[in-house]
């Protein structure tokens, strides 16, 4: 049977980060408020996390709020007409509707509209996910410029009794316009998951048993110790083969950009991957907490705030979280 030939679509042959957005949870929680619950310290959590205080949004304050205010600002600083953005996605795990996704109302707020839209759930991995899946629609020719954010609000999905990780959870959103650049701005990326640990970290429960009288309400849970080993030495294999694809060394990056999990993880990522002392490295944990997906573009936001000489280097950025998933590429900062 003959057909005509179908057209495909081709794109630019590169992308860049054109600019960074964030919201940041308008309340500072310190660790003395948190450790009454969990029979602890702000000694122990200092020592443990290297987080002092976190932010976190108001009762009246969802993600897609968060998601709204850093998408705002990243297309302002962007140079980018928000009705010439033709793609949102939003990276996270605390929507608590299912549906209507967080992008296109996202979309519709920052004047993208009818933009495509939709969230992506690869938890704290879930930015660099997104930034893989901008580029690679860019350069295929189904879009042009992509918002691309990462927005929790993890105090909606944590239990304040929980020692295992009430205290590390923070609320923000970070975000990044993508669109077509004339060199390479954005390096391969490597991301893979491992199902075989999922039940490492992740909700303690179905929806099924909360309606159905079995259970509380789904909240966050993890084994700390297997998660700490799998971050500290799997993850730090994958930022190395991230610098590979990219084509450079550690010594070539302004910054390093991991997923704010841990300080603890950081320091062991920075130690192993014998990063020069002219690297610059996101340690946005500290003030603002755990903040899943949104982590690393915050870490980014405030990097840049506080060092715009930066802007123009090249960053590794590394997510990896719950699932266990994980996606890092190198990019040249906005």
């Amino acid at each position: 049977m003959t057909h005509p030939t179908l057209t495909q679509s081709h794109g630019p042959a590169h992308t860049r980060l054109y600019s960074v957005g964030a919201a940041r949870g308008e309340n500072a929680v310190p660790n003395d408020d948190l450790v009454g619950p969990i029979d602890s310290s702000d000694e122990w959590i200092r020592q443990r996390t290297g987080i002092v205080t976190r932010v976190r949004a108001g009762e009246d304050v969802l993600a897609v709020d968060l998601a709204t205010e850093a998408g705002r600002e990243a297309i302002e600083r962007s140079g980018v007409p928000a009705d010439q953005v033709d793609l949102v996605i939003v990276a996270t795990i605390s929507n608590v509707q299912q549906t209507p996704s967080i992008a296109a109302v996202v979309a519709d707020r920052v004047g993208a509209n009818p933009a495509a839209a939709y969230d992506m759930n690869a938890a704290c991995a879930g930015y660099a996910y997104a930034v893989a899946q901008a580029d690679a629609l860019i350069r295929t020719g189904a879009a042009r410029y992509a918002l691309v954010i990462g927005a929790e609000k993890l105090s909606d999905v944590v239990d304040p009794t929980d020692r295992t990780i009430s205290f590390l959870l923070g609320d923000g959103a970070g975000a990044v316009v993508i669109g077509p650049s004339e060199t390479p701005g954005i390096g391969a990326t490597v991301w893979g998951s491992d199902g075989s640990k999922a039940g490492a970290v992740g909700m303690n429960h179905t929806l099924i048993d909360f309606r159905e009288g079995r259970s509380e309400w789904p909240t966050l849970r993890q084994e700390g110790q297997t998660v700490f080993r799998w971050a500290v030495w799997d993850m730090a294999k994958v930022a190395k083969q991230a610098l590979d694809a990219a084509g450079i060394t550690g010594d070539d990056l302004a910054a390093f950009i991991p997923h704010q999990a841990n300080m603890r993880i950081i320091d062991e990522f920075a130690k192993q991957l014998k990063l020069p002392e002219s690297v610059a490295i996101g340690r946005d944990i500290a003030t603002t907490g755990n903040t899943s997906a949104a982590s690393i573009p915050l870490a980014m936001h405030r990097l840049l705030e506080e060092r715009p000489e930066l802007s123009g280097g090249l960053a590794l950025q590394i997510g990896f979280g719950a699932g266990l998933v994980f996606g890092a590429q190198v990019v040249v900062l906005p």
